[in-house]
């Protein structure tokens, strides 16, 4: 158990899945959670869910790859508890299609949510951080596909590996700030878009190293620790959480 008391953490893309299971752990040991989701309803009924269960939690909903929105999104997280100490760009996209079908609607709609969201959220809530004069953490959400191909995902693929590479650059205006700039890599997890599938256990137990895919637990553990104070001399990394797949690498076929 990490202590996030009297932190206030910006989580986007969180109505479920990976985003809301880092909220929910995030507001149960103490932190104050904006929660963000494009769906109105998801975001409202995922805040609530975890005011139910005794965290501080507000609903933020909007387009995460909308800039104004984005700083109003951090504004409102300063007005409505005073602060931010850690922001999650956890908000993404997937669209699938090859290099010779991927339009350039679906080329800026995946670019402009996974790359031009999360820069302009870390751009906002630094700022903030800066003015605080405390330092702070921000996570981007990368993924596997970020290190290996995958067929159908060149775009997808591209962002994640930017996503990876913007944690590196951004040592540079952050480390003097005190704020730690981290990714996460999640390999193939159990959410409730991948149970789905009834094929999603079967192979990506077979092809994955440890023997299953990851539960959202798995990749909370990581995002935790990469927040925390027990990583406080951790910056510019990105961590693969995927159960040993990228090591061996074999396509999910």
């Amino acid at each position: 158990m990490i202590d996030f008391t009297n932190q206030t953490a910006i989580i986007t893309g969180a109505g479920t899945g990976i985003g809301f299971a880092i909220a929910q752990a995030l507001a149960k040991q103490g932190a104050s959670v904006l929660l963000n989701d494009f769906d109105e309803t998801l975001a409202q009924q995922a805040a609530e869910t975890i005011r139910h269960s005794g965290g501080n939690c507000v609903a933020c909903p909007g387009d995460a790859s909308d800039v104004a929105f984005v700083r109003q999104l951090v504004g409102t997280a300063v007005t409505t508890f005073g602060q931010v100490d850690v922001a999650i760009a956890n908000a993404g996209i997937t669209v699938f299609g090859d290099l010779f079908t991927t339009t350039p609607h679906a080329f800026e709609t995946i670019v402009n949510l996974n790359l031009r969201g999360s820069f302009f959220l870390a751009q906002e809530a630094a700022g903030q951080m800066r003015a605080q004069g405390r330092g702070g953490s921000i996570l981007f959400m990368s993924s596997v596909v970020g290190h290996l191909a995958h067929p159908g995902l060149p775009v997808y693929s591209m962002t994640k590996a930017g996503l990876e590479m913007l944690a590196r650059q951004l040592v540079i205006d952050l480390s003097p700030l005190g704020v730690t700039v981290n990714a996460i890599a999640p390999g193939a997890t159990l959410t409730e878009r991948t149970l789905d599938d009834p094929e999603y256990i079967p192979i990506w137990s077979r092809i994955t190293p440890m023997g299953r895919p990851a539960n959202v637990a798995d990749i909370v553990n990581a995002a935790l620790f990469l927040i925390s104070p027990a990583s406080r001399h951790i910056t510019g990394q990105s961590l693969i959480v995927d159960g040993g797949w990228t090591s061996v690498g074999v396509p999910p076929v």
